[in-house]
């Protein structure tokens, strides 16, 4: 089966909430959603965009979760037949999870870098640094932002595989991927609050890479400290707060591929809809030579499914945030 690519909804600036419900409708609304949940035996659902997007979180809930309130590392991997495995790959490649675009725009008022495992944090470190060297135009800062989430033993046996030690959490991770890929050494400037509780601190190390903006790794603490750690929208709103953030910035985001749909539609949510910004989503792209000596995890049926689900939930709660009316 062939599949016609699906343009997620638009992070231009100034776009009104009208647009963004429309780019949400033609993404959930789409040829390779609809075969997806046709062949896991699901029916389309009826009503409103509200009702279809309930009904969608419902459905991947039973069908696509295979994380069962894990993190992803964890996530069991189902069997499926091969034909199930090609209408998966088919959808995720036309739903925007496969395949590396570059930047939409020649300059940037900031470059956000997401955290995540720790070759993620490598690879992603490395991908912004390719950019801005390879001519992408930033006029305020690189913010690459993380959490204090311990590491698994996994991760800090990959780290050491690459020859980087001492790492603890996933902020250290990043840390040492900004120094490895922009090639610096000490922070410029350094601040933080430590609490005695991980979920309430909350670290700035900024770093001045010479020929290059200035390059800040921001753990930030949780809006919800008695329950979880900080996430990413807890992490983009810090870090908005202190950049002072202004309508009409075009800001451009990196991330995986696999995760480019729901973490775009996460910053439409958290920073697009009450900041007024642009948001420009990317995903690294594996075929770079200076990224062909970093880990890469093998991305499964599996994952792609749980991640078109993370997808479904992020727009849903973009959704909800937008004006009606």
């Amino acid at each position: 089966m062939r599949t016609v690519g699906v343009a997620l909804p638009t992070g231009a600036a100034g776009t009104t909430g009208r647009e963004l419900a429309a780019g949400v409708r033609a993404w959930v609304d789409s040829a390779p959603l609809r075969a997806l949940v046709s062949h896991f035996g699901g029916d389309w659902p009826a009503g409103d965009l509200t009702t279809a997007l309930a009904g969608l979180d419902d459905f991947s809930a039973r069908h696509w979760d295979f994380r069962d309130g894990r993190e992803r590392p964890e996530a069991r991997e189902p069997a499926f037949d091969p034909a199930t495995i090609g209408l998966v790959l088919d959808s995720a490649a036309a739903l925007g999870l496969v395949r590396a675009v570059p930047p939409a725009l020649p300059r940037y008022a900031h470059l956000l870098v997401l955290g995540g495992l720790a070759h993620a944090c490598l690879r992603r470190t490395a991908y912004a640094a390719h950019l801005l060297r390879d001519g992408a135009a930033v006029s305020g800062e690189v913010a690459v932002l993380g959490s204090f989430r311990a590491l698994s033993p996994v991760e800090t046996r990959m780290l050491a595989d690459v020859g980087i030690h001492g790492c603890a959490t996933e902020v250290d991770a990043l840390d040492a991927g900004v120094r490895a890929a922009f090639g610096v050494a000490t922070p410029a400037e350094e601040t933080g609050e430590d609490a005695e509780h991980p979920h309430r601190a909350w670290s700035s190390r900024t770093y001045r890479p010479a020929g290059l903006p200035p390059v800040r790794v921001l753990a930030a603490p949780s809006s919800e400290p008695d329950r979880r750690r900080a996430h990413t929208a807890d992490t983009q709103r810090f870090w908005a707060e202190h950049v002072r953030l202004r309508p009409g910035d075009p800001v451009l985001m990196v991330t995986a591929p696999i995760y480019v749909p729901f973490q775009h539609c996460d910053a439409l949510r958290t920073l697009a809809v009450p900041y007024g910004c642009g948001i420009d989503t990317v995903g690294v792209d594996p075929a770079l030579p200076p990224l062909a000596r970093l880990p890469e995890p093998t991305l499964t049926p599996g994952r792609y499914l749980q991640e078109i689900r993370s997808a479904i939930r992020s727009m849903r709660a973009l959704h909800a945030t937008l004006p009606t009316g």
